[in-house]
């Protein structure tokens, strides 16, 4: 398997030299070779959250609303650690441009000490979270199981930070299709795990009770090692990873390294966490309108969420070509690359879009056969249709930013976007007739449009900064 990351090119002034467009379309290449794994990958890793979801349904519908209840507990905790390890693909992949291959293992294990103790606290979080149930008003049965599915979770944390610290490895030195294989190796197996762990089974005299949806957690754990094993060995093993060998270039822990780390990262698990978490306060605002309507909002989500796996995947590719190229000191090519970006967004939003508006009967007959439900959802997915405009324009910017090491500011871009403009604005255009009559769960969804086009604005005003 061989890097897609081409060694860098000065912007030469002679006549022989390439136009911009076909040094942008190169680019946009190497993008697409760089992203298209990724976009399996985090599906793959998605899918996990989804499969548990599903498959606990079969059990019972209790199962199902426990299952879905610890999924929305454990996926934004998880996103925040894994933003934080995101740090290591632009800082790898910076080394790597810059010929600094020495430096590659040691930040690697740095993210590694990063992953253990950041196990130690989401185990510690998702194995406490009882009195949240209770707060909620959650009964006792769907209480217990809800967070028994968290308990056996936990078990699986350290291999979830394990493969997602490597994937800085990986990522970082252009071998994005190898985090891919071994997230669907996970996703693959946890299929034929929960099957086995929520309906119970027997060898020989060995019997496995049925646990419904806790099994689910089990299920998920023992696929998530098993994935993270068969990586540490691959690494190990492979003659691509003979000059980054995990044992033989053992690092002590550095914690200026670790700062350093940390100084990137944590802005970037905050912004996902922030982002996730506001999605969660939007459809607890949403509950008094009643669950035709909640139900309505997260068909809309849901399907949105699958679209933007593919400017997020360009994002992600975008973070590690720009710090590729910053690394190797071009930045004129960098510059070219940042700003073209803007287009490639577009293009993708212009796509997105269209479907998004015109199949969105369609879409929403995939989910439901209730009509009221129905009608609600075709409604939001015409706003949902604009809010790719923004959202992907947003995604693609920030990881540019990302490129450049520039996290910071744009956290608090985000900060100011979801929680001074997107929520309270949502609650004035659902509920309140200051400013219109009550949209409904609609406020909302034009509350999005307007405070992730000021972020996208944001965004791209500081991208075009950098010289």
């Amino acid at each position: 398997m061989t890097s897609p990351i081409k060694a860098p090119s000065n912007p030469a002034t002679s006549k022989s030299s390439p136009s911009l467009v076909s040094q942008t379309l190169s680019e946009w290449k190497t993008l697409a070779v760089l992203g298209l794994p990724i976009m399996v990958a985090q599906l793959a890793q998605m899918a996990n959250g989804v499969v548990d979801t599903m498959m606990a349904g079969h059990a019972s519908a209790r199962d199902l609303a426990a299952v879905g209840i610890g999924t929305g507990i454990w996926g934004p905790v998880l996103l925040f650690f894994i933003g934080v390890l995101s740090a290591l693909q632009p800082l790898i992949s910076g080394h790597r441009g810059a010929n600094q291959h020495a430096r590659v293992m040691p930040i690697t294990w740095q993210g590694l000490y990063i992953a253990a103790i950041g196990s130690v606290i989401m185990a510690a979080i998702l194995t406490h979270v009882r009195p949240i149930f209770v707060a909620l008003g959650l009964d006792a049965e769907t209480t217990e199981i809800a967070q028994g599915y968290l308990d056996a979770l936990a078990w699986g944390i350290p291999a979830v930070l394990l493969l997602n610290a490597l994937r800085g490895l990986t990522d970082g030195l252009g071998h994005t299709r190898i985090i891919m294989v071994f997230f669907l190796i996970s996703t693959v197996i946890n299929v034929p795990f929960n099957y086995l762990f929520i309906f119970g089974f027997s060898i020989g005299d060995w019997q496995v009770p049925a646990m419904g949806g806790v099994g689910c957690g089990w299920a998920t754990a023992a696929s998530n090692w098993i994935a993270a094993i068969a990586l540490l060995i691959y690494l190990n093993r492979s003659k691509i990873y003979q000059e980054f060998h995990l044992i033989s270039d053992w690092a002590k822990p550095d914690w200026v390294e670790i700062k350093h780390v940390l100084h990137l990262g944590l802005p970037i698990g905050l912004t996902m966490f922030v982002e996730v978490s506001m999605f969660c306060a939007i459809a607890l605002f949403l509950s008094p309108l009643g669950p035709t309507v909640i139900a309505g909002h997260q068909i809309v989500l849901n399907a949105i969420s699958l679209f933007f796996m593919v400017p997020l995947s360009l994002g992600m590719a975008l973070t590690l070509r720009v710090s590729f190229l910053i690394g190797a000191g071009d930045h004129f090519k960098a510059r070219l690359l940042a700003r073209s970006a803007i287009f490639l967004g577009l293009g993708i939003a212009a796509i997105n879009a269209p479907i998004l508006f015109f199949g969105r009967e369609l879409i929403t007959g995939l989910y439901t056969i209730d009509n009221q439900v129905q009608l609600i959802a075709i409604h939001l997915f015409a706003l949902g249709a604009i809010f790719q405009i923004a959202d992907v324009t947003q995604v693609t910017m920030i990881n540019v930013l990302r490129g450049y090491k520039d996290t910071k500011i744009p956290m608090f871009i985000m900060l100011f976007s979801f929680w001074c403009v997107c929520l309270p604005l949502g609650f004035i255009l659902t509920f309140k007739d200051w400013l219109s009559a009550p949209m409904g769960a609609a406020g909302f969804w034009a509350a999005l449009i307007i405070g992730l086009s000021c972020a996208a604005c944001l965004l791209t005003y500081r991208v075009f900064k950098f010289k």
